[in-house]
C-alpha cells in the first residue's frame, strides 16, 4: 500500500511543485523553506489518501457486519427517523411549544364562549327534534342497505341464469377456442 501511496505523491508533488516554481516564491520564503513544504504538503496528502482507504475498508467491513446482523437500509432509516423524532421530543423549543399549546387549549376550553357552544351542542343533542332526525337517518340507512343488498342478490342470480343459458354458453365456447386459436398462433412464433 506504501508503493501506490508514494505513486500518488510523487504526482501530487509534481503538480504541486509545477506551481511553486513556476513564478517566483512569496515573499519572505527561501526556496529551501518551500521544498520543505513540498515535502511536508506531499506526506500530507499520501496520509490524506490512506486515512480515505482504511475509511473505505471500515465502511465495507461494517457494512458486511450489518448484513451478518440483518440489519438493512430500512431499519436504518427507521431508526434514525425514531432517533430523530425523539430528539424532537426533547427539544426546548418542543417542550415550550407544547406547553405554550396546552395553556391556549385550557383558556379556550374554560372561555365563555366555548362553554356556551358547548352548551349549545348538548342543548341541540337533547332535543326531540336532534332524535327524531337521528332516529330518521339511521331507518334511511337501514332501508338503504336492505335494498342495496337484494338489489345485489338479484343481479347475482340473474348472471348464474345467464351463464347457464344456451347462448352463454356457445358465447364461452367461441372464447375459448379463440383462445386456443391465439395461443398455437403465438407459439408458431
Amino acid at each position: 500500500m506504501d508503493s501506490v501511496n508514494n505513486g500518488f505523491g510523487s504526482a501530487r508533488m509534481t503538480g504541486s511543485m509545477e506551481g511553486a516554481t513556476g513564478g517566483t516564491l512569496p515573499p519572505g520564503l527561501t526556496e529551501e523553506e518551500a521544498e520543505e513544504l513540498r515535502v511536508e504538503l506531499t506526506k500530507v496528502e499520501d496520509e490524506i489518501q490512506t486515512l480515505r482507504q482504511v475509511l473505505a475498508a471500515k465502511e465495507r467491513h461494517a457494512g458486511d457486519i450489518k448484513r451478518q446482523l440483518g440489519i438493512s437500509p430500512l431499519n436504518e432509516i427507521k431508526q434514525n427517523i425514531s432517533k430523530g423524532w425523539q430528539d424532537v421530543q426533547s427539544s426546548n423549543a418542543y417542550l415550550q411549544t407544547k406547553e405554550k399549546l396546552g395553556q391556549w387549549n385550557e383558556s379556550i376550553t374554560h372561555s365563555n364562549a366555548y362553554l356556551t357552544a358547548s352548551a349549545t351542542l348538548d342543548d341541540i343533542s337533547q332535543s326531540d327534534a336532534y332524535k327524531k332526525t337521528q332516529e330518521t337517518l339511521s331507518q334511511a340507512g337501514q332501508v338503504t342497505s336492505a335494498a342495496l343488498s337484494s338489489m345485489g342478490a338479484a343481479i347475482s342470480e340473474r348472471i348464474g341464469t345467464m351463464r347457464s343459458s344456451p347462448s352463454f354458453r356457445s358465447f364461452e365456447d367461441r372464447v375459448g377456442s379463440l383462445r386456443v386459436t391465439c395461443l398455437s398462433y403465438l407459439c408458431l412464433l
